[in-house]
């Protein structure tokens, strides 16, 4: 029998089997992932095999995955932990204020999402509480984006139009929705589906930060069995590991077009002269913000690169 994981609790798996059926699981044994090593040998969105022991099922095996999104732990530094996987797309939902999302986190989720080949949508969230001065910002920011490539859409959960166009979007699709804690992802969650009932948190005033309401990943339908949002737990920061620091780059589309045109094939874009991509940064054309996050990123990387080597 087979089934896909709905939800992971640590030691417990909810899965729903070919049936439909919704079994409490857990792992038979010790399963290695081959080429995979995470603190979570088994994530939401996983296929996986069951057998009946002594009454109770099983995971005895867990399919090839088609993809996965993966970022640092939280709970052990330099250790990869699974967020989701098969997934056919993902929603990052931002919001400029109350509280707001970096760009460099937005850059951080985007770069993970290029390497496994997973579409992203950027989800603008709250316009009906932006000033002018806010939503001009949202605005830019948007305009950044889609000049790249990315699909974005700009919402209110209290507006039903908007939740309209959002369940377009997800239908017949598994979608990784993600995102600082108190964006509004349970919000929308429930606008798409009231029979949730998911638990909301307030924003702080004192930190403009939300308050975890969503403690495990864990897939939900939304109008059928169909279209799954995976839900997970607002994430502070977006740690990026498991990749060539040379290949970073190759994750930006905009820097990856120009590649071709630096003087040094190996060029990283930072110091190297007649390098294409700091050209392109100087005229306006590569986005100066984004610019700034990828070497943010490639110094931070260089840090884990030490770490790396002392434990070899």
């Amino acid at each position: 029998m087979t089934g896909t994981v709905y939800k992971s609790t640590g030691s417990w798996y909810e899965i729903k089997d070919q049936t439909g059926e919704m079994r409490s699981c857990r792992l038979k044994g010790k399963i290695r992932l081959e080429d995979i090593q995470s603190t979570n040998p088994i994530a939401v969105g996983d296929i996986v095999d069951l057998e009946n022991e002594e009454g109770d099922y099983v995971i005895s095996a867990i399919h090839p995955r088609k993809n996965y999104m993966v970022r640092e732990s939280p709970k052990h530094k330099h250790a990869k932990h699974i967020i989701a996987s098969n997934l056919d797309q993902a929603f990052i939902l931002v919001t400029i204020a109350s509280p707001r999302t970096s760009s460099g986190f937005i850059d951080r989720f985007l770069l993970v999402a290029e390497a496994y080949a997973i579409p992203v949508t950027i989800v603008f969230n709250k316009k009906d509480l932006l000033n002018a001065k806010e939503l001009k910002k949202q605005e830019e920011l948007e305009a950044i984006y889609q000049k790249i490539g990315y699909d974005t859409l700009t919402i209110s959960c209290l507006d039903s139009n908007d939740i309209e166009k959002v369940r377009m979007k997800l239908k017949g699709k598994t979608t990784l929705l993600s995102g600082h804690s108190g964006v509004g992802k349970s919000t929308l969650l429930n606008a798409l589906n009231p029979h949730l009932s998911l638990r909301t948190g307030d924003i702080s005033s004192k930190h403009d930060k939300g308050t975890h309401t969503t403690t495990f990943a864990e897939m939900i339908e939304v109008d059928d069995a169909e279209t799954l949002i995976i839900d997970t737990p607002g994430i502070k920061e977006f740690g990026i590991m498991g990749f060539e620091i040379e290949e970073i780059s190759g994750f930006f589309p905009e820097m990856k077009a120009l590649v071709n045109q630096c003087q040094f094939n190996n060029c990283m874009h930072m110091e190297e002269p007649k390098c294409a991509v700091k050209m392109a940064v100087s005229r306006g054309e590569i986005d100066a913000h984004r610019y700034d996050n990828y070497i943010k990123i490639i110094e931070d990387y260089k840090e884990n690169y030490k770490y790396w080597e002392r434990k070899k």
